[in-house]
């Protein structure tokens, strides 16, 4: 996934950052020229990929916006030639993980019908064909983003909105082993796609969806082997509510060593160091073991 490293901060909005990698510019540039002389000027090709990211700027903004909506943390967006990541941090629930991910798609929802007014008033409001080829292009641009991030095919979107559905079922851990699975055969069929097509983008596209597969499929396997491990009762995580497991799965920074941080209340036996808060293994937030101890007391959110 891209970073800040290599971005710059473009502006923030409601307390999220928006980034933009410097490899847009290379790609834009690219693509801009690329484009050829559909428009009377090369300006309606910078506008039309211009559009492009703004469509997918909103898009990003629906994740982020829905994911604090339900307690989630989301503060930043960035933007590279693939599109855009909004790195959103929703509770581990099933329901506020599937509205965070389903809001970005509904954007494009959204916009669909106000673009098709667009379009069907420039065809018929004697419009310059600049401006008629340019609605139309943006209304098939959020319509083929809005189709493609509805495939089954996890990291896009319609794949983690599977993974979140299966997860009312099937758990947190084998929602995911699943989602995963179906990833691979997706990115087999965009693979054959790619080449079917001569198309380097969809190339890189797959490459892109497998590694992030091979990494889901390897977070389910840990997310897997966490839930047989025996819980420490009495004590739950702040945010999530679970219980941390008993053994020593916390790992000293400063001497490498593993300990159970709620058995040492958090000094490290082997070089002892301290540490004021305690990481939760199942949603990696960290709180004072204090407020573990109250959250314990606490009901859990629905």
């Amino acid at each position: 996934m891209p970073n800040r490293q290599g971005s710059f901060r473009l502006f923030s909005y409601s307390g999220i950052d928006v980034f933009l990698h410097w490899s847009w510019f290379l790609v834009a540039f690219y693509e801009i020229n690329a484009r050829g002389r559909m428009y009377s000027s090369v300006t309606w090709n910078v506008l039309e990929y211009l559009s492009l990211f703004m469509i997918v700027l909103l898009h990003e903004f629906g994740h982020s916006l829905a994911c604090r909506q339900v307690g989630g943390v989301a503060n930043r967006i960035v933007l590279w030639p693939l599109g855009g990541v909004a790195y959103v941090d929703p509770p581990p629930r099933p329901g506020a993980t599937l509205w965070s991910i389903a809001a970005g798609p509904l954007v494009n929802v959204v916009l669909f019908p106000i673009l098709s007014v667009l379009v069907r008033m420039s065809g018929s409001g004697g419009w310059s064909n600049d401006v008629s080829d340019l609605l139309l292009t943006i209304w098939k641009i959020n319509l083929g983003l809005l189709i493609f991030n509805l495939l089954p095919v996890y990291p896009l979107d319609g794949g983690q909105i599977l993974r979140s559905l299966l997860w009312f079922v099937l758990g947190r851990a084998r929602s995911l082993m699943v989602a995963a699975a179906i990833g691979f055969i997706g990115v087999v069929a965009l693979f054959g796609l790619a080449i079917w097509n001569g198309s380097v983008w969809m190339g890189i596209i797959s490459v892109f969806i497998l590694m992030n597969c091979w990494s889901g499929l390897q977070q389910a396997r840990a997310l897997s082997r966490l839930a047989k491990v025996p819980r420490r009762s009495g004590l739950a995580c702040p945010w999530c509510h679970s219980e941390p497991p008993l053994g020593n799965y916390w790992r000293c920074s400063n001497c490498g060593g593993s300990f159970d941080t709620f058995a040492t209340h958090g000094v490290c036996p082997h070089c002892a160091a301290q540490y004021s808060v305690s990481h939760c293994l199942d949603c990696g937030r960290a709180y004072p073991i204090g407020e573990w101890m109250a959250s314990a007391v606490t009901p859990a959110k629905l």
